[in-house]
């Protein structure tokens, strides 16, 4: 009997490896690269902007959403139920199963950086979206598009900290934003770099270290997010 047992769980072991593999080899994914400029990006690492401000990021989370894949027969692949968050401390968060894989060339992918305004008052909350996952404020301003935390001593702060929670659901102060990537001649996994220096190119952490509800900042950091997404 503990034979026959024994043999189950290999073989259902062996099973599951080959189904994972098919799975893997069928379909097309989606795989994010952090950066800072040209190196890998890792929380706690020190990097310097081009302000020169010497920093280090010890959180970042955004969620993407609503992600579309067009193809060149004028074919569009839409993601039901599209809401991923991204956790530079969570690896598994950065591959993202979209489709069957295609031999079709790929023209262009659409996608969200952040929740629209009827997801965020229309109370579904399971998966990524569960409030525990730390990245929902309240039903007035729903969810946070972005978490962007560390330390840098530009920042006058208690132990220099600099904080940016973007988000904001009621127009004008509406903070989810488009982006639109087109890659050179992409059929396989979709390699999308984030690179953060781009964030802080545009800001300045000894003037704007905390930006922690909708308005005017958060509207101007979301729009420098679009800058952050590029693709192979």
């Amino acid at each position: 009997m503990i034979k026959k047992t024994v043999l189950f769980l290999i073989f259902g072991a062996l099973f599951f490896q080959a189904v994972s593999a098919q799975i893997k080899k069928d379909s097309l994914i989606m795989h994010l690269n952090f950066k800072f400029g040209k190196l890998p990006l890792e929380p706690s690492k020190t990097y310097i902007s081009e302000n020169k401000d010497t920093l280090q990021i010890d959180l970042f989370k955004f969620y993407l959403s609503d992600i579309q894949i067009f193809y060149s027969d004028h074919t569009v692949f839409k993601q039901q139920n599209s809401y991923h968050l991204i956790d530079i401390e969570n690896p598994d968060s950065n591959r993202i199963p979209l489709c069957d894989y295609s031999k079709k060339k790929i023209t262009k992918i659409i996608f969200n950086i952040g929740i629209d305004s009827l997801t965020s008052v229309s109370g579904a909350m399971a998966d990524d979206l569960d409030p525990t996952k730390g990245m929902y404020w309240a039903w007035q301003s729903g969810y946070i598009n972005m978490k962007l935390e560390g330390r840098s001593k530009s920042c006058k702060t208690r132990k220099n900290a600099f904080q940016f929670h973007i988000g904001g659901y009621l127009k004008p102060e509406y903070a989810m934003r488009t982006i639109t990537l087109e890659p050179k001649n992409a059929t396989s996994n979709l390699e999308l770099n984030v690179g953060v220096a781009t964030l802080f190119s545009k800001v300045a952490l000894s003037e704007i270290n905390s930006i922690m509800i909708p308005g005017k900042q958060a509207m101007k950091f979301a729009d420098y997010s679009i800058k952050m997404f590029s693709i192979e």
